[in-house]
């Protein structure tokens, strides 16, 4: 009975895996056939680190799997390859989102928010007031990479390979999504709505700071450079930050010596969005409820592919004999 589930498992695992890269198949043809149909170009210089990587990972995943069977290694390995290339060909997705150029939105976000009670203006002045919070918060805000890797970690060599590719399929489902709505709902962010740029140097500077230039560009027309390594993070609205987040503490969840140390990490970088990344709480509203269904999409198909395996199995552990 062990050895056919996990042959089942294992063909699962796979088919789960071809659902993730024909995903990000289809968001690469995307991004490498617009410059037939537009003015942009590729950077490919850009690119040859991440498929460098994913390559030899790729290469390492199918050894594990076929020559040496360790199904753990070989999903840690397959894994990050997926999302170090879906992170590539996302980023460029999000500069053609921008060239849509439909209408700033920012005036309806604002309105919400001040509709809700938040004061986005308030809070910045607040971090001003306490520097030292802001500068506690700030390494949050910038931890989805190490974040990322350590589930992936985690998860592969505790044995929970479906809920890897639950998680796997949820960061995939969030940023697609998330790129896809901004560009009908674009906005420039609080910072600039505000007219903030020339704010004394003292005071708190959001660490997106720089994409001002490029998003322009890309609205305007003078800027048609896709790019992957180097990217700036243009989206504004869904806030891909807050998406990341509750999934990130989601898949750290099923893991007890993760569980509340994701919690505690993921909601500082909640607590971090809205300065540094620009957003109004709008933003950060609509990338939770992204996050949340996306969660749920990713669940679905994990466990409607994997419908041959107890729930257990698909829910937490993928482990011989148990």
């Amino acid at each position: 009975m062990h050895s056919r589930r996990l042959i089942n498992d294992d063909a699962a695992l796979r088919e789960l895996d071809d659902i993730i890269w024909r995903t990000i198949t289809l968001v690469a043809a995307i991004v490498l056939l617009s410059p037939i149909v537009s003015n942009f170009r590729i950077a490919w210089n850009s690119f040859y680190a991440a498929v460098a990587v994913a390559a030899a990972l790729i290469a390492c995943s199918w050894y594990y799997r076929v020559k040496r069977d360790e199904p753990r290694l070989s999903s840690a390995l397959g894994c990050t390859a997926q999302i170090t290339i879906f992170s590539a060909v996302g980023a460029p997705l999000s500069y053609l989102a921008a060239s849509v150029n439909l209408s700033l939105r920012d005036e309806a976000f604002d309105a919400f928010d001040k509709a809700v009670g938040f004061d986005w203006m308030g809070l910045l002045w607040w971090f001003n007031a306490h520097p030292k919070i802001f500068e506690i918060l700030r390494p949050f805000y910038f931890s989805m990479t190490a974040q990322a890797a350590l589930i992936v970690l985690c998860l592969a060599f505790t044995g929970r390979l479906a809920w890897l590719r639950v998680f796997v399929l949820a960061f995939v489902f969030a940023a697609t999504i998330t790129i896809a709505i901004s560009a009908l709902l674009p906005a420039q962010g609080a910072w600039n709505h505000y007219g903030l740029h020339a704010l004394d140097p003292s005071a708190v500077i959001p660490a997106t700071k720089t994409f001002w230039p490029v998003f322009e560009g890309l609205r305007g027309g003078t800027f048609r450079t896709l790019v992957a390594m180097g990217a700036e993070g243009i989206i504004t609205f869904p806030s891909l930050h807050a998406a990341l987040a509750v999934i990130l503490a989601a898949a750290m969840w099923p893991v007890s010596g993760l569980r509340w140390v994701g919690f505690v990490i993921n909601t500082a970088m909640l607590a971090s969005t809205p300065i540094d990344g620009l957003h109004y709480l709008a933003d950060i509203g609509a990338g939770i409820v992204i996050a949340v269904l996306s969660l749920a999409a990713s669940y679905i198909v994990t466990f409607r592919v994997m419908a041959d395996s107890p729930l257990r199995v698909v829910t937490t552990r993928l482990v011989p004999g148990e």
